[in-house]
């Protein structure tokens, strides 16, 4: 749920960990009700223009570079050769973006069932758009799971799910139903990568869980990357590694470290690190 205080702040309040997270706001730039979900964009005072989903936070100006980069980067690092990626969800398309930065790359398809989420990036994130007419980038508006449904079998280099909280619209994006379909459209080596919510709220829950289903689905190798997220709940995020035929618990290490990438938070020592996990959630996970 969400409040906007006095016309001063906005607050995400998370009932369920008895927390919130507030940014002092100076305008409401956009208020609208897609066929999907309430999307609204503010203008803050310390974090440029924030965007939100359904009364929860997806995207700051100030800080999504931690996010893009940690869903993006790790993944094609780990593939040995990536040149077919789709992403499904990643409407704002700071995903698409980050995945292009790789000359490698052939094509990359996104599919965002909202595209309402799209022309709000264009109009309010225009840095995180500016990739978009890349030739090797293709932007569709439809249903990602119909669409993996109708993808030929290993065709897929890496697939990453890029979705909101598995609540509405990205809820089939968590299960194990759909991930067994993830595994069938990746090659033999692919590696599947989905942002896997709060280490400290969720490891014990929905992180174990999806890493459970994805081994269920027929993948060979999983490995939680957790990361700093200051606007997401408890301020710390993850995403979740999941290999076909292959392990993503090593990736291309010298690649890793000689890119001239642009980038404000990847790099290979904290692809190590993030590799290496806290006791509480090893325990968790065990």
């Amino acid at each position: 749920m969400s409040d906007l205080r006095d016309d001063q702040w906005f607050t995400e309040v998370f009932d369920s960990h008895g927390s919130a997270f507030s940014l002092k706001v100076t305008e409401k730039l956009l208020d609208v009700q897609s066929p999907y979900q309430h999307l609204e964009v503010y203008a803050t005072e310390t974090y440029g223009h924030l965007m939100v989903l359904d009364g929860c936070v997806m995207l700051t100006d100030r800080d999504n570079f931690l996010y893009h980069e940690m869903i993006a980067h790790p993944a094609l690092f780990t593939h040995q050769d990536p040149k077919r990626v789709v992403i499904i969800g990643g409407g704002d398309c700071g995903t698409l973006k980050e995945v292009l930065r790789h000359p490698g790359v052939e094509k990359v398809t996104q599919i965002d069932i909202d595209e309402e989420v799209t022309k709000a990036a264009e109009r309010f994130f225009p840095s995180l758009v500016e990739a978009n007419g890349d030739p090797r980038a293709e932007l569709l508006f439809a249903d990602g799971v119909k669409w993996v449904d109708d993808a030929a079998d290993e065709s897929i280099d890496v697939l990453i799910i890029d979705s909101t909280d598995p609540v509405g619209p990205a809820e089939g994006l968590f299960k194990t139903d759909f991930l067994k379909r993830c595994h069938r459209i990746l090659k033999s080596g692919g590696v599947m990568v989905q942002q896997s919510e709060s280490p400290l709220y969720h490891s014990g829950s929905i992180i174990r869980e999806l890493r459970n289903d994805m081994r269920e689905a027929g993948f060979d190798s999983v490995a939680t990357l957790p990361f700093p997220q200051p606007v997401y709940p408890s301020g710390w995020w993850s995403v979740t590694l999941a290999g076909k035929a292959t392990s993503v618990e090593s990736f291309r290490e010298e690649a890793a470290a000689d890119h001239e990438m642009p980038l404000q938070y990847y790099t290979v020592d904290a692809h190590r690190g993030a590799l290496a996990l806290p006791p509480f959630m090893r325990k968790a996970f065990a």
